[in-house]
């Protein structure tokens, strides 16, 4: 059974010791339940900022937050005492890792960049320093397909795609594309450290679907009409065109990340291709053409009404994304998807639709409040 802890790593015995940041959110809660079936693994370490009840087995918890106790308010004086505290407090985790997974991230709140840098950017290189700190041989990240620039959507790219985000203008892109190049300085400066970056399309799974419509869609969502047959037109937008994965079949490229002795950037997504045509069949839809300007000025009216969690900066950049060459982590890990793209997409739709949630604070199925709870402390903000 799992339980909280204060410190250390593990139980000991034969077998790799591994900690999994942000391990209690869509992949991590993946990634754990993997790593904890491989007999090779002997105990998970999860770290989270809110520590859950689920206790998976070979599991122990502590939570601990990247952006830092006092990086929302005080003098920088503070902050930085703040981030040591949380670097120290990292170094005293790792002790005795055979890997580090980190995958927390805050994706919201859009609206507020500064802390989401502090978090992703600032907590991504206290988190490099503690794996440096604390001895730990491999460092397995996950990066995104949203770290690429702008690329073709008729072909797809390799992992040699320059990384400097598909739009500068938006956050998620921006602290991506930043810590790609926090990992080239790291590699550079300490090539003892194994680092394997992962970089996957878009992660679904029902058991996240009602926190990626708290994240990305917003309290608005129709959830009912999200049921084959009942939406009758998907929009076919120049630009669309995007991969998706199930995340139990990330979880898995993770496991074998940190069970191999690979390292290097892997590409990570289900075919076929999800453009309107996919999206229509899913949903029983007849598929309608549509210039992207009316479109576009509705994602930004809905944004600056504060009804849409997603800026229309985010909504140019996944249009400008390019799609993946996935073959690299078919033959150095071993690695393919065991669900297509659009059966992955209809797990979204039904989790979405049945408002599926899952056992940690991010992925309950409702917040306090409800979605008048999420309009009142302002769509876009951090839950």
């Amino acid at each position: 059974m799992g339980t909280a802890v204060d410190g250390g790593t593990g139980t000991g015995g034969d077998g790799l010791r591994v900690v999994v940041l942000g391990a209690t959110g869509n992949v991590g809660t993946s990634v754990v339940e993997r790593l904890a079936a491989d007999p090779h693994v002997a105990s998970v370490l999860g770290l989270a900022r809110r520590t859950p009840g689920w206790s998976p087995a070979k599991t122990e918890w502590a939570s601990v937050d990247l952006g830092g106790d006092g990086g929302e308010h005080g003098a920088d004086g503070d902050e930085d005492r703040a981030g040591r505290l949380v670097e120290e407090r990292l170094t005293d985790l790792f002790r005795g890792a055979d890997a580090v997974v980190h995958l927390a991230w805050l994706i919201q709140p859009l609206r507020d960049p500064l802390t989401t840098w502090r978090t992703n950017v600032l907590g991504t290189a206290r988190v490099l320093r503690a794996v440096v700190a604390a001895e730990v041989p491999a460092l397995v990240y996950a990066s995104s397909v949203g770290a690429y620039s702008p690329g073709p959507k008729d072909r797809a790219v390799d992992e040699t795609w320059p990384t400097h985000g598909g739009r500068p203008d938006t956050a998620y892109c921006r602290e991506k594309a930043y810590v790609e190049r926090l990992l080239d300085g790291f590699e550079h400066d300490r090539p003892e450290v194994r680092v394997v970056r992962m970089r996957p399309g878009f992660l679904f799974k029902e058991a996240a679907a009602s926190e990626q419509r708290r994240l990305f869609a917003g309290p608005l969502v129709p959830q009912r009409l999200l049921r084959p047959g009942l939406v009758p037109v998907v929009p076919d937008l120049p630009g669309l065109r995007f991969q998706v994965l199930h995340t139990d079949d990330a979880a898995e490229a993770y496991r074998l990340a940190v069970t191999q002795p690979v390292h290097g950037a892997f590409n990570l997504a289900a075919d076929p291709v999800v453009d309107a045509e996919v999206l229509a069949g899913v949903l029983g839809a007849r598929v309608v053409r549509l210039p992207l300007g009316p479109v576009r000025a509705a994602v930004t009216a809905a944004w600056r009404l504060r009804l849409a969690p997603a800026s229309p900066e985010l909504f140019d950049a996944f249009l400008r994304l390019p799609l993946m060459d996935c073959g690299r982590a078919g033959q150095e890990l071993g690695w393919a998807p065991r669900r297509s793209a659009a059966e992955t997409f209809g797990a979204l739709l039904t989790g979405m639709r049945e408002g599926v949630g899952g056992p940690t604070p991010p992925l309950v199925s409702r917040i306090r409040g409800g979605r008048l709870g999420e309009l009142a402390t302002g769509v876009g903000r951090r839950p």
